[in-house]
């Protein structure tokens, strides 16, 4: 006789990290959209965003800004493990939680992220998009002084020209306004002026650990502040990761805000493929 819960949608877990200059604010449509669906949905704020009470001079380090995360995942019971959904530069941080707690990771799915590669120092995949794209790419981005003289690279913003053309070009016109009202300014970690240890260490991300933790990438074919072309880039230096596509027009660098429906099909059809296996 068959269980009636067989015939349930199974619950999951996602834990959904920010990028650059964000915050949890810019999953609230996901989350909302996840939690209505009956799946647990933690959004959190990296150290020095969002709500965050620290400033961007009081984060030393990569290891204290992605501190919220390892928290969250150092926290759950034993035996649970959730799916880790990093949104541009919070692959680093997902990356690094993956290396820490692999047990507890059912998938980490890299939505237009950066995904740094086993064996290589995350700052390297930084390197390499810089290098990728024009000079001017930045366009009206700033860095700001660095008040903490022991942190040697100075905290950056995205400038509004940025986020409204290459950033938030095909979401919702107020989401581009609470995006201008609530960035925040922070340090990437990633620019060649800073030896950061963590991020620099070409034995963080390891074969035994990191390696095997189920990796998705969701590339984003229109994405503008993260080149389609340096996304298929990093999946290569990945064998073996997972691809889901979003290529309906109207994806943007933040899917979340501009596709959050398509984005939420895909998030629940990645978690249940990984509970069909267990």
């Amino acid at each position: 006789m068959d269980n009636a819960n067989d015939h349930q949608p199974r619950q999951h877990h996602f834990v959904l990290v920010h990028g650059m200059n964000h915050g949890a604010w810019c999953w609230y449509k996901v989350v909302t959209a996840l939690r209505r669906a009956g799946h647990r949905a933690t959004a959190l704020d990296m150290a020095g965003c969002g709500v965050h009470p620290a400033r961007a001079d009081e984060v030393a380090c990569f290891e204290e800004y992605s501190r919220p995360l390892l928290d969250a995942l150092a926290a759950l019971p034993p035996g649970e493990r959730a799916v880790l959904v990093a949104h541009s530069h919070g692959g680093y941080s997902v990356a690094l939680a993956a290396e820490r707690f692999p047990e507890k990771v059912a998938a980490a799915v890299f939505l237009a992220a950066s995904m740094p590669a086993v064996g290589r120092a995350m700052a390297v995949t930084s390197d390499e998009l810089f290098a990728y794209v024009s000079p001017d790419f930045i366009m009206d981005s700033k860095e700001f002084e660095q008040k903490n003289p022991k942190i040697k690279g100075k905290p950056f913003i995205f400038g509004p020209e940025f986020m409204a053309q290459r950033a938030y070009n095909m979401s919702p016109p107020e989401d581009l306004t609470l995006g201008l009202m609530l960035v925040r300014p922070a340090n990437s970690f990633t620019t060649n002026n800073m030896e950061e240890p963590v991020m620099r260490d070409e034995n963080l991300l390891t074969t035994a650990r990191y390696g095997p933790v189920r990796r998705v990438y969701i590339m984003v074919e229109d994405d503008r502040a993260l080149p389609v072309g340096f996304q298929r880039h990093m999946i290569a230096q990945s064998p073996g990761v997972e691809v889901e596509e979003m290529v309906l027009g109207g994806a943007d660098h933040m899917p979340m805000l501009s596709r959050p429906k398509e984005l939420v099909e895909i998030l629940v059809r990645v978690a249940g493929r990984w509970h069909a296996t267990q």
